[in-house]
C-alpha cells in the first residue's frame, strides 16, 4: 500500500490541505475498509479499478470515477474490484465553498460527480486530462489551474464561519461556539445557518470530528499512553465521554481500532 501527499502552491494552501496518491496492489481476497470521518471534504479521481462504496451490510454501490466526498458525520465501508491508484485533493473545511456555488451540506455524506458541480463539459474536460496526465505532477498541475480558474475573488467565505473553524482547527476542536463568538452572540444563529451552508455540518459536529483527529493521532502513536490520559488531553471531560464519541464516529470502540483489519486505510490516513 503506496500513500503519498503533496503540498499545494503558495495561492491555494489557504484552501487546499494537500493532495495525495494511493496505490494497493490488486488482492486475491479484498476487504471492506471503514472510513472514519475527518473533517474535511476530498476530490476524488479513481483511476485504477472500481471502488464499492457500502449502503448496507451487502448492498453496494460503485463510486463514481471522479467524484467530490463532502462532510461524513459517520462511517462507511469501501472496498476495492482490482487495483486501486486513487488521486484525490483534501481540502481544508471551508476550502472547497470557495469554488462552487452549489451549498456544501447538500454534498454531507455522500459522493457527488464532479460533473454535477462544475457542468458535464467542463468536468469531462477536467477528469480526461487527469486520466491522460502521465504523473501526480502532472496532475497537480492540472487541479491546481482548474481550481484557480474556478477561484472568485469576489466570493468569501463568510468571515464569521472562518474565524470559527480557525478557532476549532486551534484548539483541537474544544473551543465552545460562545468562547469563539464572545461579544457577538447575537450572530450564533447567523453563523450555524452560514456554516451548514458552506462547511456541510454544525459547528459543533466539526469540533467533535476535529477533537477526535487528534485524540486517534495520539492513539496511533506508539509511545502514546493509555486511553484516560488521551481522553484528558484531547480536552473530553472523562474516558467515558471520548468512548462515547468515538463509538460514534467510528461505530468501535478505541482498542478496537488499533486492530481491526478494516481499518488499515484510515489508520493510514492518520498517520
Amino acid at each position: 500500500m503506496d500513500y503519498q501527499t503533496y503540498k499545494p502552491q503558495t495561492n491555494l494552501k489557504s484552501l487546499v490541505s494537500c493532495y495525495w496518491t494511493l496505490e494497493v496492489p490488486t488482492q486475491t481476497e479484498p476487504q471492506k475498509q471503514r472510513i472514519v470521518p475527518d473533517g474535511c471534504i476530498e476530490m476524488a479521481f479513481i483511476l485504477g479499478e472500481n471502488i464499492k462504496r457500502y449502503t448496507s451490510e451487502n448492498e453496494f454501490i460503485l463510486q463514481p470515477r471522479a467524484m467530490v466526498l463532502g462532510q461524513t458525520t459517520e462511517p462507511f465501508f469501501i472496498e476495492p474490484t482490482g487495483f486501486v491508484k486513487t488521486f484525490a485533493v483534501r481540502f481544508y473545511p471551508y476550502g472547497f465553498a470557495n469554488f462552487v456555488s452549489e451549498p456544501i451540506s447538500n454534498l454531507a455524506n455522500k459522493e457527488t460527480p464532479i460533473n454535477q458541480l462544475f457542468g458535464v463539459k467542463n468536468a469531462e474536460d477536467f477528469e480526461q486530462k487527469i486520466i491522460k496526465a502521465e504523473n501526480t505532477e502532472q496532475r497537480i498541475s492540472i487541479t491546481e489551474k482548474f481550481l484557480l480558474d474556478k477561484l472568485n475573488d469576489e466570493k468569501t467565505i463568510n468571515r464569521i464561519v472562518k474565524n470559527t473553524v480557525d478557532s476549532l482547527l486551534s484548539t483541537n476542536g474544544s473551543a465552545s461556539i460562545n468562547s469563539i463568538l464572545k461579544d457577538d452572540l447575537s450572530k450564533r444563529r447567523q453563523l450555524e445557518r452560514n456554516f451548514k451552508k458552506q462547511i456541510g455540518i454544525s459547528p459543533k459536529q466539526l469540533g467533535k470530528v476535529i477533537r477526535l483527529q487528534t485524540a486517534l493521532k495520539m492513539l496511533l502513536d506508539p509511545k502514546s499512553e493509555n486511553l484516560t490520559d488521551i481522553a484528558y488531553k484531547s480536552d473530553y471531560f472523562d474516558q467515558a465521554h471520548f468512548i462515547r464519541d468515538f463509538r460514534e464516529f467510528t461505530g468501535i470502540n478505541p482498542k478496537e481500532f488499533l486492530t481491526h483489519e478494516n481499518l488499515t486505510l484510515s489508520t493510514l490516513f492518520y498517520k
